[in-house]
């Protein structure tokens, strides 16, 4: 608690007072542009991660990134996705995946978890087809590449739950909202996207040419044979020094250029 202490000084006569003006715009209301669902786990800082300001991302977070389906269950999650939308007029959702994530461990373990923790427990069971989706088609998986293709397959399951949410049919029907699937790798500090065309994780910088309705990760590419992130071409490092939006960066044609530049270097570095 004494460093925790120690640091709100050091936020108030640092941070915020070089920041005041910020804070000052943000108390009149708030304006993100990113509804970004991750994990509770304390490894994961979305701000950090992304290099995103202050009252740039709405944020939801929960044991696993799971999102219940419309009606499921009571809890903030859909109400929290409702105002961000509704409310805030997101426009992009990002919905990441952890490495090395225990809510995942749990859902592989599921028997172990009944009497011990009963909540969690309850919890986990709307990944129930993350659950059923790995254990039939990845028996031949194991240990960290089976919790691997879980966590993937995680991500892949919770976008299509957030389908089930009227407001999120209504804006995707519109062509107004647009959703992501990131894996970060707590090892490594790299994120990957979904991609649609290829069925897989890839460097979120890769452009989908025809984003499909439908989320399937290839089972040929198991996320722990894959080659991280691939280096920009010449043209596109170019164009983000400069400033600009690189048209190849998927989603981020809806952002300003100095915020499409903090979250795509925040990915990588």
């Amino acid at each position: 608690m004494k460093k925790l202490l120690e640091g709100l000084e050091k936020f108030q006569t640092g941070y915020f007072s070089s920041h005041r003006e910020l804070f000052e715009e943000l108390s009149h209301g708030q304006h993100p542009r990113i509804l970004f669902i991750t994990c509770s786990d304390s490894r994961i800082d979305p701000n950090l991660i992304t290099q995103a300001q202050v009252g740039e991302l709405f944020v939801i977070r929960n044991a696993g990134n799971i999102i219940p389906p419309f009606g499921a269950a009571n809890g903030g999650e859909g109400a929290a996705i409702e105002y961000a939308i509704s409310a805030l007029d997101i426009e992009q959702v990002i919905v990441c995946g952890h490495s090395l994530c225990g809510a995942m461990k749990g859902l592989l373990k599921m028997d172990s978890l009944a009497e011990k923790m009963p909540l969690v427990y309850n919890w986990l069971k709307h990944a129930e087809a993350t659950r059923r989706v790995v254990k039939d088609n990845y028996s031949h998986f194991e240990g960290l590449e089976l919790l691997e293709v879980t966590v993937a397959e995680n991500v892949l399951n919770q976008l299509d739950n957030l389908q089930t949410y009227p407001v999120i049919r209504s804006r995707l029907h519109q062509g107004n909202l647009t959703l992501h699937g990131w894996i970060y790798r707590l090892e490594t500090g790299e994120v990957l996207a979904y991609d649609g065309k290829f069925h897989d994780f890839l460097a979120p910088h890769s452009r989908l040419e025809a984003t499909e309705p439908e989320y399937n990760l290839h089972p040929s590419c198991p996320l722990g044979l894959q080659s991280p992130f691939k280096v920009p071409s010449s043209a596109s490092q170019t164009s983000i020094k400069n400033g600009k939006n690189d048209p190849h960066l998927p989603g981020y044609e809806h952002l300003s250029s100095e915020q499409s530049q903090r979250i795509y270097q925040g990915s990588r570095f």
